[in-house]
This record gives structure tokens, sequence and C-alpha cells, in this order.
């Protein structure tokens, strides 16, 4: 029996306004995806969600970014994966948009589309890349807090 080998993951929900998540569709997978990326040698997980964004997307802001969760998933023996969930919101006014990766690394060149859903009607994400999504702020529960603030 061989030891398990663990790859750090950072995964990005990201969301413009509540119930409303960034999603791609991409090649090499079944079903929706999030961005997210693998850890590179020193680099944190909030580092590598930063980067991964602007490398997957071209999103270069993102605001009240959270960490959500962390989980370890297999996808096949001997493949575990520690995956860090993290939330964060963008001001996006395009509902639709492709993004070619132009970073050097093993995506380069591969082309994203991306678009808005609200993940609790959307199809199957790849990867169980939706575990997590209830743990979004939901519009009802936006205007739930907004209203508690006023």
């Amino acid at each position: 029996m061989t030891d398990a080998t663990y790859v750090q993951k950072a995964c990005a929900y990201i969301t413009r306004r509540p119930g409303e998540l960034l999603v791609f569709e991409g090649p090499g997978h079944d079903g929706l995806q999030i961005p997210k990326g693998t850890l590179e040698p020193g680099e944190s997980p909030r580092e590598a969600l930063f980067r991964e964004v602007r490398e997957e997307s071209g999103l270069s802001t993102l605001s009240d970014t959270r960490h959500l969760t962390t989980d370890v998933w297999t996808r096949r023996a001997g493949r575990r994966y520690v995956r860090h969930f993290f939330h964060a919101t963008v001001y996006e006014p395009r509902d639709r948009w492709t993004h070619t990766v132009t970073d050097g690394g093993a995506e380069h060149d591969a082309t994203f589309s991306f678009r808005w859903v609200r993940p609790t009607t959307a199809q199957p994400f790849a990867l169980e890349l939706d575990a997590y999504v209830d743990l979004l702020p939901t519009a009802s529960r936006a205007d739930e807090i907004s209203s508690a603030s006023d």
C-alpha cells in the first residue's frame, strides 16, 4: 500500500450579488466549475485564490474575501485533495465572457466561458465543487442582514 498524495487546492465561490455565482465551462471536465487551482510552493491558500482567479477569469479585484471551509476530497485511489473554499464578491457588469489563460502554465491557451448561475438550480458541478454552495449568502439572508442593520 502506498502513502496517499495530498494536493492543496484553492477554490473560489465568487458572487456579484446574493444568489449569483460565477461558473465556467472549460476543457477537460463535464459540468460547471468554479475558479480553482493548485497552490504553488510557499504560497498560502489565500494567495493561490487571488492568483488562480486572475489567471482563469481575468478578474483582478475581489472584495469581502473570506475562508468558508477546508475539506479532503478523494478523486481516485491514492490521490487526495485538500480543498480550501473561499467566498468573495466582485463588481462585474458582464453577464457572460470568455477568458484565455496566458500564464504559461499547464492551462496556457485554455479558454474558459464564464457566466452567472443560481447555484441551487444549476446543473451539477464537476469534481463536486458545489459541495459548499449552501454556505453562500442568499438573497433572503442578505435582506435579513440589511433589515437587522437598519
